[in-house]
C-alpha cells in the first residue's frame, strides 16, 4: 500500500484557474487487535504496521523483547471510508496486554484513552538515570538534515512527519519511518528497533520532525532512548516528564542552534 496518493484538483494561482494531479499522504485506519481485548484503532500511513503495532506495545509497556510475541499478522479488508486494515497480535505466556483504552486514537494522539497521565511512569521499563549515552553538539545539529533527506513521502507530499533513530557516537541513522501522525512515526521506529534487539535504546539519539510532546517523550523513555531531539518546540509537560524520567531533550534543533531542556550533560560541546 503506497504511503502517497494522487487526486485530481483545482488550482487557483495567479489569477489562474487550472485543473492538475496533486500528490498527498494517505491515511487510513488501523487496528491493532490482541485476544481478548477490544480493538485499538488509531488513524495511519499506511507501511510497516507490524512495527507500528510492536512499537506501540513498547510504549504502552506491555512488551520489552520480541520474544514476548508470538505471533503479529496483518489483515486487509473492505473498501473505501469503510477499508480497514488490522495487526492481529499474540502475545507470550504471562504477557499482560494494554490497559483498554476509552476510545480510539487518531493520527494526533498518542496517550488517548489513558487513565491517568501519572500512569506513563509505570511503562518505561528502562531506568535512564546513569546512563552514559553521549552525543556531540556537531553531530546533533547535523540529525535534521539526514532526516529531511530520507523523507521521500514529505518531499512529494509535505504532508507527513517522521522519525529516526541514529547511533549517538557515529551519527549514522539506523532507520527513518514517515507517517500522517508523529506519535505512529516513533512507534515505527521503536518497533523496528525491538525486531532488531536494539532495545533498550542506550547509545541512540531519537531525531523527530515535530514538536516534542508529552507523548513524544513518553514513548523515548518507554524505548530506553536517552536522548529526544526535534527540531520544534517542547511543551511544558514535555520538559516536566524529560526531567522525571531522566531523557536528555533536546529543540529547535536547526544548523546551529538548539535549546537543552532536561539532562544537558550528555550534549557535548558546542556546535
Amino acid at each position: 500500500m503506497s504511503a502517497v496518493g494522487r487526486y485530481r484538483v483545482e488550482r487557483v494561482a495567479g489569477g489562474v484557474r487550472s485543473e492538475v494531479a496533486d500528490e498527498v499522504a494517505v491515511e487510513e485506519p488501523l487496528e491493532i487487535r490482541i485476544a481478548g481485548c477490544p480493538p485499538w484503532l488509531t488513524m495511519r500511513t499506511p507501511g510497516d504496521d507490524i512495527d507500528l503495532a510492536l512499537g506501540w506495545l513498547v510504549s504502552e509497556g506491555a512488551i520489552t523483547t520480541a520474544e514476548e510475541v508470538l505471533t503479529a499478522q496483518e489483515r486487509s479488508g473492505g473498501e473505501g471510508l469503510d477499508r480497514a486494515t488490522s495487526v492481529d497480535v499474540t502475545l507470550g505466556a504471562g504477557v499482560k496486554p494494554p490497559l483498554a483504552r476509552a476510545y480510539p486514537a487518531s493520527s494526533s494522539c498518542g496517550v488517548c484513552g489513558s487513565d491517568a497521565n501519572l500512569d506513563v511512569l509505570s511503562k518505561c521499563r528502562w531506568p535512564l538515570a546513569g546512563v552514559e549515552t553521549s552525543v556531540t553538539a556537531s553531530t546533533l545539529v547535523g540529525f535534521p538534515e539526514q532526516l529531511r533527506a530520507a523523507q521521500r513521502g514529505f518531499g512529494r507530499t509535505g504532508g507527513l512527519h517522521a522519525a529516526g533513530l541514529f547511533d549517538a557516537s557515529t551519527g549514522k541513522a539506523l532507520i527513518v519511518r514517515e507517517d500522517v501522525g508523529r506519535h505512529n512515526a516513533v512507534d515505527k521506529v521503536i518497533g523496528w528497533a525491538l525486531r532488531e534487539g536494539r532495545l533498550p535504546g542506550f547509545g541512540l539519539v531519537l531525531q523527530v520532525t515535530s514538536r516534542a510532546s508529552f507523548e513524544l517523550v513518553q514513548k523515548t523513555a518507554a524505548g530506553g532512548i536517552p536522548i529526544l531531539s526535534s527540531v520544534s518546540a517542547p511543551t511544558s509537560m514535555a520538559i516536566e516528564l524529560a526531567r522525571a524520567t531522566n531523557v536528555t531533550l533536546a529543540c529547535f534543533v536547526r544548523e546551529s542552534t538548539f535549546n537543552i531542556y532536561a539532562e544537558p550533560a550528555r550534549v557535548i560541546g558546542s556546535s
